[in-house]
């Protein structure tokens, strides 16, 4: 398995390339703003797209979808929780100033517990809510990308619409401090990390942002 991580737009969104090498294929997680760059790196890896997963329907994380599903025809995946935000992306788009096409229908509806497959690697949906009512986290192969879920030292945050707190924090508990220490967490913003450095330092985790 490689992992290609794209970071794009105004919001340094991260895309990611989930690629199965022997294979040739691979996954494209959350297409964002920079639809270009991210078709360039498909090709500069010379992998062929089976499937676009969204780990949540924010406009930084979708709105590259009509461009990479037209020039690869791969399907889309989302929750159903987060359909109502997907198909208003051109609203979420002008509450930001910006424009945003409306994106095609979803291909497939992502579930609780559901096997993904790229090549011969295997993802499992886990649906983690409170940052968007429909987000998940695709966990497998030691690896867990959280979409914006949890960070290096952070969290998602919870004041746009459909966020809880803590729904939030017990999505994290459940679907992700539930891992061994060393599963590597790819998140939707900024650096990787583990799931073992945030049990043991992220504030939010610790206790420690009570405190201030």
């Amino acid at each position: 398995m490689k992992v290609v991580p794209i970071p794009n737009g105004q919001f340094v969104e991260n895309c990611y390339l989930v690629i199965d090498e022997a294979g040739g294929e691979c996954a494209v997680i959350d297409p964002g703003e920079e639809a270009g760059l991210i078709a360039h790196k498909v090709a500069a890896a010379g992998v062929h797209p089976v499937a676009i997963w969204l780990t949540h329907a924010h406009i930084d994380h979708v709105v590259g979808v009509p461009r990479l599903k037209a020039d690869t025809g791969a399907p889309v995946y989302l929750h159903p929780g987060d359909r109502m935000l997907y198909d208003h992306v051109p609203d979420q788009a002008a509450a930001f100033g910006l424009r945003a096409a409306p994106l095609p229908a979803p291909d497939h509806t992502l579930v609780h517990g559901d096997v993904l497959r790229v090549g011969a690697l295997e993802f499992r949906v886990r649906h983690a809510p409170g940052h968007s009512p429909g987000s998940v986290v695709f966990e497998g192969q030691g690896v867990a990308f959280s979409g914006d879920v949890l960070f290096q030292g952070s969290i998602g945050r919870t004041d746009l619409p459909g966020g809880d707190f803590e729904t939030l924090m017990r999505s994290i508990e459940r679907e992700l401090l539930t891992l061994p220490d060393s599963t590597i967490v790819y998140c939707g913003h900024g650096p990787e990390t583990t799931v073992g450095r945030e049990r043991r330092a992220n504030p939010f985790l610790t206790g420690a942002h009570r405190l201030g």
